[in-house]
């Protein structure tokens, strides 16, 4: 036993893995008495030595992302129970999983059977399908990150956590070790793009075509050579590696492997549909850590077990014992009680009709309190109970002062700004869009506050994998803020509109355009803050990195 308490309260037991940014242990909740599972993670390793600004940075967005992820509930989902910081670590506790990693589960079948692979597929795109509904990209799909319980039914790990350790995936840590797996690497994550639910999906198709066929579809001797042929070579077709797989499966896993996302499936619930008519339809569970079960023997309690025997018969002349007879409890009588209100003052006349419940008083909702409220809970972080409080009080605020008081536009705004920061891109766009036509009606489209309206809704419809929409509305206010803006607020907005443009072409496979973005995006970043800032050195990295890909085709 490692002996080592974290946060005073998760003492480590035994190490279960390790890598070069972290380790995974279990351990045991001292206060509830469970065995449970802790990641601890190095920031100074994950963020390189850019400081302790980038560390700081790393802390923030981890607990943010614990935070997010924590918030989805789905059988499918490991479940997050507590996150922070100790000492030199971010910690994260996660319930303990028994069974046998996908991975592992694989490599003890030689060869999978087919039935077993639709069957994981299936629990898979349920799990997606609720995390890219948050939305939340998990980012590194593979087998070694989901488990297969004894049950049969699998659970999934580290959703958010590739997303906390870099956005760019693309990038080596100074340990050498790249963020993310290139062998589950979607062409748009390889090439440092925007990822979406369509990464997921490819990724998706990459497993399903290592459970079919015993090893990914495409492999080399270093990353960037994997990370080539996801760009540039076709995946292999199943049927030619293993005969006895359906046609209907081999055409849906190329349509994942597709290169363009937008030849790929729709959504993991269209992916779940094609699945399912080729799900067992009947039959006897394998045994412990058959996927099939689920489905052979749905709700089953597990372990299986054999039928109670058959009751004794009773003997003819059998006398009951005292043991043996069911006693009845003694009659009491009913108590005979008077409302609450007659009992303190029998001569009290009732105030409403028998039989009718009494109206409790209408409260009317203190807006003043629960903008203080709202105040101390984000200073405290608790950025969901502000958002629940912000959500409750914005219709008795608009009853009370006029849907278009300033009082109401503030918390309207700051409800949108605070969906945001708790990752509620989904319930943050359409406020953010009504922000900005209330105030394009009232002062104009070129209006300062209309463009930032407009350029957070871009920022939602971008988290929201929604690439073409997202695009569309960079594309439409960052005119305003190279010229009308630009003496103003400086050219700081206008370079990150830049950038994610350049980064969404990238993630859509418009590589030559997405290159060309970056490429002038650098002339002028250099020009203006030198070479030797961030973030013409990151755009520098980038692009080298796109070169080496292309010397490599």
């Amino acid at each position: 036993m490692n002996g080592r308490v974290i946060a005073g309260r998760y003492q480590l037991a035994t190490i279960l893995g390790q890598g070069g940014m972290g380790q995974v242990w279990t351990a045991y909740d001292q206060r509830l008495d469970r065995r449970v599972a802790v990641k601890l993670l190095r920031p100074d390793r994950v963020a390189g030595p850019s400081g302790s600004d980038a560390t700081e940075e790393l802390r923030r967005r981890f607990v943010r992302e614990c935070r997010v992820t924590a918030q989805v509930d789905h059988p499918g989902l490991v479940a997050v129970h507590d996150a922070g910081s100790d000492g030199d670590d971010l910690y994260l506790v996660m319930q303990y999983v028994e069974g046998a990693n996908l991975a592992d589960h694989l490599a003890e079948q030689n060869p999978y059977p087919w039935p077993w692979a639709v069957s994981v597929a299936v629990q898979l795109c349920a799990v997606l399908s609720a995390v890219h509904a948050v939305p939340i990209v998990h980012r590194d799909l593979k087998p070694r990150n989901a488990m297969v319980k004894p049950d049969g039914t699998l659970t999934v790990l580290d959703l958010g956590i590739a997303s906390v350790m870099d956005t760019d995936t693309t990038r080596l840590t100074h340990t050498g070790t790249p963020i993310g797996s290139p062998a589950y690497m979607a062409p748009e994550q390889a090439m440092g793009g925007a990822v979406g639910p369509y990464t997921d999906l490819y990724a998706l198709g990459v497993v399903l075509h290592e459970l079919l066929c015993g090893d990914v579809p495409f492999s080399g001797a270093t990353a960037l050579g994997v990370l080539h042929r996801h760009l540039y070579e076709p995946p292999p077709p199943l049927r030619q590696l293993r005969s006895e797989v359906p046609e209907e499966l081999e055409a849906l896993v190329l349509r994942l492997l597709s290169k363009d996302p937008q030849d790929r499936p729709r959504s993991a619930q269209e992916v779940y549909e094609s699945l399912r008519p080729l799900l067992p339809a009947g039959g006897t569970p394998g045994g412990p850590l058959d996927p099939t079960r689920p489905f052979l023997r749905p709700q089953a309690p597990w372990p299986d077990r054999p039928a109670p025997p058959a009751p004794t018969p009773v003997p003819a002349q059998w006398e009951p014992t005292q043991r043996d007879i069911q006693w009845e409890p003694t009659p009491v009588e009913p108590v005979q009680r008077e409302p609450a209100a007659q009992a303190a003052n029998p001569k009290e006349p009732a105030t409403h009709p028998p039989g009718q419940p009494t109206e409790p008083p209408a409260d009317r909702p203190d807006v003043a309190q629960a903008v203080d409220d709202v105040k101390r809970l984000l200073g405290e972080g608790r950025i969901t109970q502000a958002v629940d409080i912000l959500g409750g009080i914005l219709p008795a605020a608009a009853v009370e002062h006029g849907e278009h008081s300033p009082v109401v536009r503030i918390l309207r705004k700051q409800y949108a700004a605070t969906l945001m920061d708790d990752g509620q891109y989904r319930r943050a766009l359409p406020e953010l869009r009504r922000l900005a036509d209330d105030r394009a009606a009232e002062a104009g489209p070129g209006d300062s506050r209309t463009v930032e309206f407009r350029y957070d809704a871009a920022q939602c419809l971008e988290q929201l994998g929604e690439t073409a929409a997202a695009l569309a509305e960079y594309r439409a206010v960052l005119p305003y803020y190279e010229n009308g803006y630009a003496a103003a607020s400086g050219p700081g907005r206008a370079f990150d509109i830049r950038h994610r443009i350049g980064h969404l072409l990238l993630g859509v496979g418009d590589h030559a355009a997405g290159r060309a973005q970056l490429q002038a995006l650098l002339y002028d970043t250099e020009r203006v803050y030198g070479p030797h800032h961030p973030l013409p050195t990151e755009l520098r990295r980038r692009l080298a990195h796109h070169q080496d890909m292309r010397r490599s085709a």
